[in-house]
């Protein structure tokens, strides 16, 4: 039996071109699912860490505005009071004196000796910031550098001893409750210089800092190359400074504490591009705002920046409030030296006789 041959059906052009079209739809609609998904994927990352991070923050988000200050308030709010001629009220030298045992104000007062030497200042890992490279030698002489970062307790004795002003949030000039062990905070950059001269002593210098905080082997961090959250204050962890004493486990190879987050520390220096840096110069000036004249923009705090010939102050160490990668001991932060606020402080150091 013949089995009859399979009628094969013409397609007209017109059907080729209809099929294509819905192979073309379908192939941008499936392209357009899969954005939309990865999209939607993103933001439920980003909600979730977003919710993490209201999780870390150690006060209720509704209280938000009473916990943040903008870098630079302070020096208005100074500048009100003065004006105000508020009265100065703070500590006798003898009440200053009393606030702690001698053997607390001893180990405060600790000094830990740097000796002199090379040391391989700044960084060349390709992920670290432009102002942080190139890792580069330079000679330091041997130095002394405080234990700890200046705490209110200690600035507390400088203000009964010459009289200068308290920090904004001493409520009637005195330590708030429970933060005598806390680093000093809402300092300017002058602030730091007129106690370090009283104390005898000075303001670090960038590769000081440094050396302090990493040692001889160029480690990211001061206990070493990995981030561990135990060893430091940093990234709303905790929400607000703490006792410097907090975290012996953080301690650099040299001893000295607490030079990773807690506060951003202010250093002697000028902030200057290093010796064969490929960052661009703009980032190295000083910027002020420009004040829109057009109400509208104002209300919308439109501001552009423009630069200036100054120079802004260098800070180290990161804070309780930055991201854990801005505590790196190579890392550069900077701000105008008359800015104060609520996580920028200091150490100090001395130099050795020789």
């Amino acid at each position: 039996m013949q089995v009859p041959a399979l009628k094969r059906t013409k397609v007209s052009s017109d059907q080729i071109l209809f099929r294509k079209k819905i192979l073309g739809a379908t192939f941008v609609s499936c392209i357009v699912i899969a954005l939309v998904m990865g999209t939607i994927h993103v933001l439920e990352l980003g909600l979730n860490r977003m919710t993490q991070m209201r999780d870390l923050a150690a006060y209720d988000l509704s209280e938000l505005n009473d916990h943040l200050r903008a870098a630079g308030e302070d020096l208005y709010r100074n500048q009100a009071q003065e004006d105000r001629a508020i009265p100065k009220v703070t500590y006798s030298v003898d009440e200053a004196n009393a606030l702690l045992t001698e053997e607390v104000w001893n180990e405060l007062d600790t000094r830990i000796l740097i000796p002199a030497g090379e040391y391989s200042l700044g960084t060349d890992d390709r992920k670290a910031d432009s102002q942080n490279k190139p890792a580069h030698i330079v000679n330091v002489a041997a130095y002394e550098i405080d234990k700890y970062p200046v705490t209110n307790a200690q600035y507390a004795r400088f203000i009964a001893a010459t009289d200068y002003r308290p920090p904004l949030h001493w409520e009637s000039g005195k330590i708030p409750l429970g933060l005598k062990m806390h680093p000093v905070v809402l300092v300017s950059w002058f602030d730091a210089r007129a106690y370090a001269e009283w104390a005898g002593k000075r303001l670090p210098s960038e590769v000081e800092w440094e050396k302090a905080a990493r040692g001889e082997d160029a480690r990211r961090w001061p206990w070493g190359n990995k981030m561990d959250p135990k060893r430091l204050n940093t990234y709303y962890h905790v929400g607000s400074t703490t006792d410097v004493t907090t975290y012996p486990q953080g301690a650099s190879p040299y001893g000295v504490m607490d030079m990773a987050g807690n506060v951003s520390e202010w250093v002697e220096d000028d902030f200057y591009p290093y010796k064969g840096s490929e960052a661009s110069e703009s980032l190295f000036k000083a910027k002020v705002p420009i004040i829109p004249k057009d109400s509208k923009e104002r209300n919308l705090k439109m501001l552009d920046f423009m630069e200036t010939e100054e120079r802004y102050k260098v800070m180290r160490g990161g804070s309780w409030k930055g991201d854990p990668f801005s505590t790196s001991s190579y890392h550069r932060n900077f701000s105008w030296p008359n800015f104060a606020s609520d996580f920028y402080g200091f150490r100090t150091v001395k130099d050795v006789d020789h």
